[in-house]
């Protein structure tokens, strides 16, 4: 017991939360209550989903639906980034020291600048690229230089892009659902969409740019697998928006795992299609001077000669996962058991029609054909977010901050959600609200 006694201080003081970077911890943020003119919009968009929006999913045209979950999903990340304030929660937040448009004036020729991109990755040196700017392969930047270039500069453009395309990614959860043949699972999950805690982040982030880019990318693929016509077109812009995604984040090669998703439940028809749209983008960037692989090598480095080599990864490996459902709430918690019945058995141990199961029962595509027809797609795809999320946590390149950098990934959890009972639907979406609200009234959070 003395020991023990010895220990906590150790474990709880603060030279050990020092280590932590995060005044919030598991959040990156700062413990600070506070009200803002966000604070009733967001109190009367959540009241609204909770009263309304199962009814109006259910009944909404499809084409009516899909515009409509992404423009509430808009008006509810912007009312809670204005909780902190237009200027320190919205138009501020991609302006500081460490953010990408602190970059942008100085790159006055861009093909120079993707030539020697991967020069100015590591720190200690006089021109190396921003906390953010290195993290990242040259895509990040290079979307804000072009927006800047348009006539579009400065912060309130900057996270409006972020804001608009982000969001855009639960419109995108809700087509590939439907592509899937899961179109009432979809309006399922349509108002727990809307109401993600995760539009903390997504106003504003560059990762929510990411996500929506990579969501899209998903939902062109499930598109690209269905007997149609425009299905090849489908899977050249899949294709495009999975290789710009690798230029975006490093992180994001792990968007192979929710594309094998669908590649698994629908049919792999359109792999060759999409590895050629990916391989237009690798090719475009090799031949302007970067090569994937030496950034992300560089940036392995220079994430270990920042704080993260204080960080300490026994706290970080859970830490990381509560941040995550800080950012896609209990109700995907509670819809976890059924995630996992709605995968169904394996392949290998469907089984027979009418009969018990045998691990050798038919051949290998008998048997896939048989886990097709049970597995829930909206389970399949809340799975593919979970393994996706797990492979990243224990890579030991998140300690913190996953909140926002595992947006891409916790979109496909909330599709969980349309697995919830029914009757308990406007429960667990209170319980959404209350906690998304509480969290940003009294955390101001870094992004």
């Amino acid at each position: 017991m003395v020991g023990l006694a010895a220990l906590v201080p150790q474990i709880m003081g603060k030279p050990w939360r020092d280590r932590l970077y995060a005044g919030a911890a598991p959040l990156f943020g700062e413990w600070l209550p506070h009200l803002g003119w966000g604070t009733g919009p967001a109190i009367a968009i959540a009241a609204l989903v909770i009263v309304r929006g199962p009814a109006v999913a259910r009944r909404l045209p499809w084409r009516n639906l899909v515009p409509a979950v992404w423009l509430a999903a808009v008006a509810w990340a912007f009312a809670l980034a204005l909780i902190d304030g237009w200027q320190r929660g919205f138009a501020g937040r991609l302006t500081t020291r460490d953010e990408y448009l602190s970059e942008v004036a100085g790159v006055t020729d861009i093909a120079a600048m993707l030539r020697g991109f991967s020069d100015r990755i590591l720190d200690f040196q006089p021109d190396s690229w921003t906390t953010h700017v290195s993290g990242h392969p040259p895509g990040a930047l290079l979307v804000f230089v072009l927006l800047d270039r348009i006539g579009l500069g400065g912060g309130a453009w900057a996270s409006a892009l972020c804001l608009f395309v982000g969001a855009g990614a639960v419109a995108a959860v809700l087509v590939t659902l439907r592509a899937l043949g899961a179109e009432e699972s979809a309006r399922a999950a349509a108002p727990f969409l809307v109401l993600a805690p995760a539009a903390i982040w997504i106003a504003v982030s560059a990762d929510a740019l990411f996500a929506g880019v990579t969501a899209w990318a998903v939902a062109l693929l499930a598109i690209a697998t269905r007997q149609r016509e425009g299905w090849v077109f489908a899977a050249l812009g899949a294709g495009l928006a999975f290789g710009f995604g690798l230029y975006l984040s490093y992180g994001l090669v792990l968007m192979a795992v929710p594309a094998l998703a669908v590649l698994a439940a629908r049919g792999f028809r359109p792999v060759p299609l999409v590895a050629a749209g990916m391989l237009l983008v690798v090719a475009g960037f090799t031949a302007a001077g970067f090569w994937w692989f030496d950034g992300y090598h560089l940036v392995v480095e220079r994430y270990y000669q920042g704080i993260a080599s204080e960080r300490p990864y026994p706290y970080w490996v859970w830490a990381n996962l509560a941040a995550a459902v800080c950012a896609v709430g209990l109700a995907v918690v509670a819809a976890l058991p059924r995630v996992f019945r709605g995968l169904g058995l394996p392949p290998v141990l469907s089984p027979e029609p009418g009969g018990p199961a045998r691990s050798a029962s038919g051949s290998g595509r008998e048997r896939l054909a048989r886990w097709r027809a049970t597995v829930e797609p909206a389970a399949l795809v809340a799975a593919a977010g979970l393994l996706t999320i797990a492979l990243a946590d224990l890579s030991g390149l998140s300690k913190a901050e996953t909140e926002r950098i595992w947006l891409p990934f916790e979109v496909w959890l909330l599709a969980g959600t349309a697995l919830l009972p029914r009757r308990d639907v406007r429960v667990w979406l209170t319980v959404q609200a209350i906690g998304v609200i509480l969290l940003n009234h009294l955390i101001l959070t870094n992004w």
